[in-house]
């Protein structure tokens, strides 16, 4: 059978993504807004924005004109701009910032930092754009607090004993993202936990994202034929053991903010 791919690029549909993970982002985007004490008035970006759910709260908050926001995936990018008029929002990476120093108040990567090529360059870039005295805050997934992945790579794994879930990513262990932070140069660098939870009308519902070739889950399962994906797809129903209807998903991500220093000290 096929491993895991050993890479991963997000260039499905942006609606595609809204259906995976993108149904998280109404309760984490304001979540992780409050977390790392975003308000009106402030200049903000969103850092691997990618369909727009985060670049949404930040705008409804202080302002389309007064939000950035940068994704290196096309089709997120066009989706982004689409669903944010006024929002300026531009393709690129985190490791190379397209913006001027100190041009932020705040700026935040959602589910992104364990998706960076180099995630010290990226944090250090996202810190060079922010103001001194301002917040760069990210967050990621606890692997071992998202069942809707967990449960997905327990039963790749029942059926492929090759696959051992989502390759291990900077951000997902306890601490490291505050670590990160502290490496790229923030200052007073706080951590939390914070939740997300998604509702499904059904097992269909919450199966049929992962047959869209969407991250690294999406990917795997495009690498299986038919007869191990129909495998994978009994061992899912019969993990998540949810009857007939609607049930919703608890997830928790970790969380970390810095506040970047003053040229002086």
């Amino acid at each position: 059978m096929t491993s895991q791919p050993a890479c991963n690029t997000f260039t499905a549909p942006a609606e595609s993504y809204d259906r995976l993970m993108g149904r998280y982002l109404p309760s984490l985007a304001p979540a992780f807004a409050d977390a790392a004490g975003i308000r009106g008035g402030m200049r903000l970006l969103d850092v691997g924005c990618g369909p727009g759910g985060l670049t949404r709260e930040l705008a409804a908050r202080a302002g389309a004109g007064q939000v950035a926001a940068i994704d290196p995936s096309p089709p997120f990018v066009a989706a982004c701009r689409e669903r944010n008029p006024g929002v300026d929002v531009r393709q690129g990476v985190a490791e190379d910032l397209p913006f001027a120093g100190a041009a932020f108040d705040a700026a935040l990567a959602s589910l992104v930092v364990g998706f960076m090529t180099d995630p010290a360059r990226g944090l250090g870039e996202m810190a060079r754009v922010t103001k001194p005295g301002g917040t760069v805050a990210a967050c990621f997934w606890d692997p071992g607090r998202m069942p809707a992945l967990g449960i997905f790579w327990a039963a790749a794994a029942s059926v492929d004993p090759a696959v051992t879930g989502e390759l291990r990513r900077p951000g997902t262990a306890p601490g490291e993202l505050a670590a990160l932070l502290t490496e790229a140069g923030l200052l007073e660098v706080r951590q939390d936990v914070i939740g997300a939870r998604a509702e499904y009308a059904g097992f269909e519902d919450w199966w049929s994202p992962y047959t869209l070739g969407v991250g690294p889950a999406g990917m795997y399962y495009r690498s299986l034929d038919a007869t191990q994906r129909e495998a994978v797809r009994a061992e899912c129903r019969q993990l998540l053991g949810r009857p007939i209807g609607q049930f919703t998903l608890e997830a928790a991500c970790w969380f970390a903010a810095g506040t970047t220093p003053h040229p002086d000290r």
